[in-house]
């Protein structure tokens, strides 16, 4: 016999010799000895890529807790070893494709010899004789290292240079590889129809089963779809299914791994496949709720050094952020306040946790249900992630206040509060009867007529920051807006296409900014909070925990760096500054009808159409920012209670944005445990109050020298007054606050004032405080009438 097979192997070489030569009469000539090299160093990289093994995977993505909420892949293959592998599913691949492959080295030269006479007697390529081994490389390089469809057609074609290729690397397969390691990696990267790759995803795509419990009639079935997966699909031809499984099992019995008895009665089984085919869900569309945080954690990684080579073939583990527990109670609290069917509205909230190292989304949901079908309100737009709405209204009122507290204004200095402004160079149009070249504003409410800073964020008058933003500049409030989170206002053509928001914004010098008109980024509003809670240092949003590949190797995501965006300082004297608005401004009914107490810094806003509000709420444990807005085809205003598109919007921040939040925030272990840092005195005042002090009460001259001497420029306004401090400084105030030295205006008294009447009464007594809980001394009563009439 080993001479026999050594006069097959000349008999192969010398065929083989003479295809070559033919080849080589071809219209190419003949190679050159580079392009031989370079044959050879493909062929090398190959054969490493063969020997490794490494096919195509799928990818699951868990949440916190690692359990998987999506998986995403190009071919359904779930690599196992071979352990893992039923003996019979063995047994009978080899039985039917390759009965010597325990006996040869690669490649079956008794079967090759018949192929080759035949080949050259017919004079082309009319049969293969294929081993496994051969098989495996032709699928390898089509499934795997094949880029294009290109590469794909060279992997198959019908030529005698391609077929000698394949001879030569499945023999090279032996040097490198065991027998039962071959057979292994070729039952894992062969297709199966239906869309499985491999024998574990085959398993359980007809039978609902592990590769390692596989049946003798079902590994059967398996071994004899690979002749044809498309022709002898069992759900489109059960017949000549069964009948290819049958010559299987007849191939065992000549392979003796069955008596004819066991053939015949495992010939008498049925199919047995699943009623369908049973499909690993592919992509965040079988996500449910978890889509939306699915598809930004896709994203991500993409945006972040994992490509998506690595994401669809590599099989890896991502383990995202995503926190089960506060991802429900989330998805709850915005289902509870905005109807899933509404037409035309949609509330969607991120929880995202503060730190100065990391920034981890917790939960991410709109009240829409991911999905396709748009008839049923379902939507894969990236709602919670991305630019929409007609803006947060009130909650930019935050960027003006840190701009200002970061220029020197303390959280107690106090403002005016004007029913109406009108101001040049800062836009147009706005309140009724504005004057074709002002910008006017008018407060929705009644005001006291002047507030502290801290105040007015809590109350929420829009005058006074419009003049406030007038104080510290138009630019300075949108590069704090970009600094503490919405980094996508600075995207090139994020305004109309061809401007960005924060460019288009500086240019036009629009006061309009403070009242939040602008299309927002749901989850770059909650990361300013957490900006704010985490002493003012900016982290990016990360979706993702870790990333291994499918060896438990760790795969690198090239994470942006946190950095600080304002002084710590500012941004805990800013968070004091938002403290009060649950305790007694525009979100403190929601609060106390949540029965919520913790500390929170705050802000509600509303647009002037009411197609959006917001409410961002915030401590050191615990950042969100729900969003409603009119997410439909027509502009129409949003009511509240239900929420609904209507006529005549009223909806505020203060209602299902607030009721949402703190609905979240109770249901989020640690947020009510959160804190609020204390502002530094030199914040609370300010350095422009502490300047305004020193002056007031001096006269003119003083005042101006003392002024002039630190560099400011100072213009002089009288004002009625007393005439006993004619000529001195009753109240000063930066014109505005932009510049180490801005200018002052100091208000004189010009005396015109007459003193009030004193009003002298004509007895004085002097009271103790009353003590309603004491009864009345009766006898001390009786003794003082007494003396009151000489008794």
């Amino acid at each position: 016999m080993p001479k026999f097979q050594s006069s097959l192997k000349a008999l192969a070489a010398v065929i083989a010799a003479g295809i070559v030569s033919a080849a080589a009469l071809a219209p190419v000539a003949s190679l050159s000895g580079v392009a031989i090299a370079q044959t050879e160093r493909t062929m090398e990289s190959d054969l490493t890529d063969l020997t490794d093994g490494v096919s195509p995977g799928v990818t699951t993505i868990t949440d916190s807790q690692g359990k998987p909420i999506a998986w995403v892949y190009d071919q359904y293959r779930l690599d196992v070893k071979s352990e893992q592998i039923a003996d019979v599913m063995k047994q009978a691949i080899v039985s039917i494709e390759d009965r010597r492959f325990y006996e040869h080295d690669g490649v079956d030269w008794r079967g090759t010899a018949r192929a080759m006479v035949a080949n050259v007697t017919s004079g082309g390529v009319s049969q293969g004789a294929s081993t496994l081994n051969q098989q495996y490389v032709k699928n390898y390089l089509y499934l795997v290292d094949a880029q294009n469809e290109e590469e794909q057609a060279a992997a198959i074609e019908t030529s005698a240079a391609r077929k000698l290729r394949e001879m030569r690397m499945a023999s090279d397969l032996e040097k490198h590889l065991s027998k039962d390691e071959i057979l292994t990696r070729y039952l894992n990267i062969v297709p199966y129809g239906n869309g499985a790759f491999g024998i574990q995803a085959a398993a359980s795509t007809y039978f609902g089963v592990s590769a390692a419990d596989l049946s003798v009639d079902q590994a059967a079935m398996l071994a004899g779809i690979l002749q044809s997966s498309s022709a002898l699909n069992p759900y489109t031809n059960p017949n000549g299914m069964l009948e290819r499984r049958n010559q299987v099992l007849d191939a065992m019995v000549v392979s003796q791994h069955l008596t004819a008895e066991q053939a015949a009665q495992f010939k008498t089984k049925p199919l047995g496949v699943l009623d369908q085919p049973k499909r690993l869900p592919n992509g965040c569309i079988s996500a449910g709720n978890n889509g939306f945080f699915c598809d930004y954690a896709i994203k991500y990684l993409q945006g972040h050094g994992v490509s998506k080579e690595q994401l669809t073939h590599g099989g890896l583990t991502v383990k995202t952020t995503l926190d089960p527990s506060v991802q429900e109670a989330a998805h709850n609290a915005v289902t509870r306040q905005a109807n899933p069917q509404a037409t035309g509205v949609a509330e969607v909230l991120n929880v995202v946790q503060p730190g100065k190292d990391s920034r981890r989304i917790l939960a991410m949901t709109s009240s829409r249900t991911y999905g396709l079908n748009p008839e049923a309100s379902e939507t894969v737009l990236a709602q919670p992630a991305s630019r929409s709405g007609n803006g947060a209204g009130s909650v930019f009122k935050i960027f003006t206040a840190a701009a200002a507290i970061e220029q020197g204004m303390g959280i107690e200095t106090v403002l005016d509060v004007p029913r109406r402004v009108e101001m040049r160079g800062m836009g147009h149009g706005g309140a009724e009867n504005c004057p074709a070249d002002a910008y006017c504003v008018e407060n929705a409410g009644v005001y006291r007529p002047q507030m502290s800073l801290k105040q007015a964020l809590a109350q929420s008058p829009n005058t006074t920051f419009v003049k406030l933003i007038e104080q510290t500049g138009v630019p300075a409030a949108v590069d704090m807006a970009v600094r503490l989170g919405l980094r996508d206002y600075t995207d090139e053509g994020s305004f109309d296409g061809q401007a960005s928001i924060a460019q288009y914004v500086k240019d036009h010098n629009m006061g309009s900014f403070t009242l939040g008109p602008m299309a927002v980024n749901p989850l770059q509003l909650s990361n300013v909070g957490a900006t704010i809670a985490s002493e003012g240092m900016w982290c990016e949003p990360n979706p993702i925990e870790s990333v291994t590949d499918r060896f438990g190797q760790k795969v690198e995501v090239k994470h942006t760096p946190c950095e600080q965006a304002v002084d710590a300082k500012v941004a805990t004297a800013l968070g004091e500054a938002l403290s009060d608005d649950v305790k007694n401004g525009t979100a403190s009914d929601a609060a106390r009808a949540a029965g919520w107490s913790a500390p929170t810094a705050a802000k509600t806003g509303t647009t002037e159409s009411h197609q959006s509000a917001a409410f961002l709420g915030f401590n050191s444990n615990f950042a969100a920012a729900p969003y409603v807005y009119n997410d439909g085809t027509t502009t129409a205003s949003l009511c509240t209670s239900p929420l609904r598109q209507c006529a005549n919007g009223n909806l505020y921040g203060g209602m299902e944005p607030a009721r949402a939040w703190f609905d979240v925030a109770r249901n989020t272990p640690g947020a009510a445990s959160g804190s609020l840092g204390k502002a530094a005195p030199e914040q609370v005042k300010g350095k422009t109050q502490a300047l305004i002090d020193e002056v007031v009460g001096k006269p003119q001259a003083t005042a101006k020298q003392l002024l002039e001497s630190r560099g400011h420029q100072v213009k002089i306004e009288s004002v009625p007054g007393p005439a006993y401090n004619r000529g001195t400084v009753v109240s000063a105030r930066f014109d505005n606050l932009q510049g180490a030295n801005p200018p002052v205006t100091l208000q004189i008294s010009d005396g015109s004032q007459r003193p009030a009447p004193v009003v002298v009464p004509s007895q004085t007594y002097e009271e103790e405080p009353a003590t309603p809980d004491s009864p009345p001394d009766l006898g001390a009563i009786i003794q003082n009438l007494l003396r009151q009439n000489g008794l």
